[in-house]
């Protein structure tokens, strides 16, 4: 009788333990039970904080981190980045670095200026002479630093300004730089 209960008791671990592994409960994969890896085509989440060769912040997801950074906005919504993979929503680099992570995985991507916003181009500097802006009053002209962007939604960087002309720059203010940024998947939807 004793072997009888010792078996049925010892039956009833072994059911107990494959329910368990069965389920997903045991912590393998993400903190969600979920081990699957990006794939292109997949919704995301990710946290970040994109930096500069000399550790300057330009830009995150995490207010503590812009509020340390100097970079806070006052009214922005600090929250993950969610995009689709594959679908260039987000810099090339950006978008390849993110494939085969998995929920909860931290990772620093360095993504050289042609898988970003591309090399710096002089041909995008143009010296506009101030006739053509047809302005009504000349002491509106645009000031150094501005940002102009014309009917089509380009913007254009005002770099110099003089009696007869203003210079304008088309390039991607982070045009010809290397991008670092550190990531956290936080979810694949």
């Amino acid at each position: 009788m004793k072997t009888r209960k010792e078996a049925i008791f010892f039956m009833a671990i072994l059911l107990l333990i494959s329910t368990i592994l069965g389920s997903g409960c045991t912590g393998n994969g993400s903190e969600r039970g979920d081990s699957r890896a990006v794939k292109s085509g997949d919704t995301i989440k990710v946290d970040y904080t994109g930096k500069l060769e000399d550790g300057t912040v330009f830009d995150t997801s995490r207010e503590d981190v812009a509020k340390q950074a100097g970079i806070y906005v006052d009214g922005r919504e600090y929250t993950p980045l969610t995009f689709v993979v594959s679908s260039k929503q987000v810099i090339q680099g950006f978008d390849e670095g993110v494939i085969g992570m998995k929920v909860g995985e931290e990772k620093t991507l360095t993504i050289p200026p042609e898988k970003a916003y591309g090399e710096y181009n002089k041909t995008n500097v143009l010296a506009v002479p101030i006739e053509e802006l047809n302005l009504t009053n000349r002491s509106k002209l645009p000031e150094v630093g501005q940002t102009l962007i014309d009917m089509y939604g380009n913007q254009y960087k005002v770099i110099a300004v003089n009696d007869t002309h203003i210079t304008l720059d088309a390039n991607h203010e982070l045009a010809g730089k290397t991008l670092i940024f550190d990531i956290k998947l936080i979810s694949i939807e």
